[in-house]
């Protein structure tokens, strides 16, 4: 394939090494797109979208993931903006821009005025990682989820979504997409969640996985059982469940104001490694 005047074009399965390798300069937060090269074998019928690649004298040294989620990979600041440049020439199909706050910033003011106004923008994200047991015991109920206890569980992915996004994922017809989604993360074993009374008190999923990581999404409490405890004691035993059959280190990101999980994941033992922004249409 060509190049561009800015070194940039589409990758495939035959730059499958090569990108793998440059995930490998930083595996935990490069585990979004370390996990879909791998599954898509960087095939754009199975990626629904495209990755981008950038060279330098016949080397890979920056991608950018383009699909629901648009992803910088090792990206400078220069990389960003030659992404940026590329995806004028082409209509937005991401809802989302995410990664390191320095790739992130640098591609959405190269396209922030040809681009509509997002919905909103989460500049600062901490990054969080842990690859030890956790400073905490895990609580002994948290376990696996079952297709039996999708009743309990689906409305607890909602209303994490929900308060999450700021949207319901069933608005617009997505909740057959929606829950389609949840069974299959039961079905992968990535569900995690306690029960307590027919009641569930805790739930978090692993929302991408590599042979070096794997990334935890929808950490959710009920609004009334919060500061209980109940996110750390999980989170500990979601840790050790992953760590021991998934992968060797857990990652997160979290919202910046989110003080009380910020809170929790410290007494968990995770700590922060990078920032991610999160540009939300």
């Amino acid at each position: 394939m060509l190049t561009t005047r800015h070194g940039v074009r589409a990758l495939g399965a035959a730059d499958l090494d090569a990108f793998l390798e440059l995930t490998s300069k930083d595996p935990v937060v490069n585990v979004f797109v370390d996990h879909r090269a791998r599954t898509t074998n960087l095939e754009p019928r199975w990626l629904g979208g495209e990755v981008w690649g950038r060279f330098d004298g016949g080397d890979l040294v920056a991608a950018c993931h383009v699909g629901a989620n648009l992803v910088p990979v090792e990206a400078t600041e220069e990389d960003a903006r030659a992404f940026g440049e590329r995806a004028l020439t082409r209509g937005r199909t991401a809802s989302t821009i995410v990664g390191r706050h320095e790739a992130v910033e640098p591609f959405w003011h190269t396209v922030a005025d040809q681009w509509e106004r997002p919905r909103e923008l989460r500049w600062r994200q901490p990054h969080l990682e842990i690859d030890r047991s956790p400073l905490v015991e895990g609580h002994p109920d948290v376990r696996r989820t079952t297709r039996g206890d999708l009743d309990l569980l689906y409305p607890a992915c909602v209303a994490m979504y929900t308060e999450e996004v700021g949207v319901s994922p069933e608005v617009g017809g997505g909740a057959e997409l929606y829950r389609a989604r949840v069974q299959q993360l039961i079905s992968r074993g990535w569900s995690f969640a306690r029960f307590d009374g027919g009641r569930l008190v805790f739930k978090a999923e692993v929302a991408c996985a590599s042979p070096y990581a794997a990334q935890i999404q929808g950490v959710f409490v009920p609004s009334d059982l919060r500061g209980q405890g109940h996110a750390v004691s999980g989170m500990a035993a979601v840790v050790d469940l992953v760590r021991r059959e998934i992968a060797p280190t857990v990652s997160l990101y979290v919202n910046e104001w989110n003080t009380p999980a910020r809170r929790a994941y410290e007494r968990v033992g995770f700590r922060e490694t990078a920032r991610f922004s999160t540009v939300m249409f």
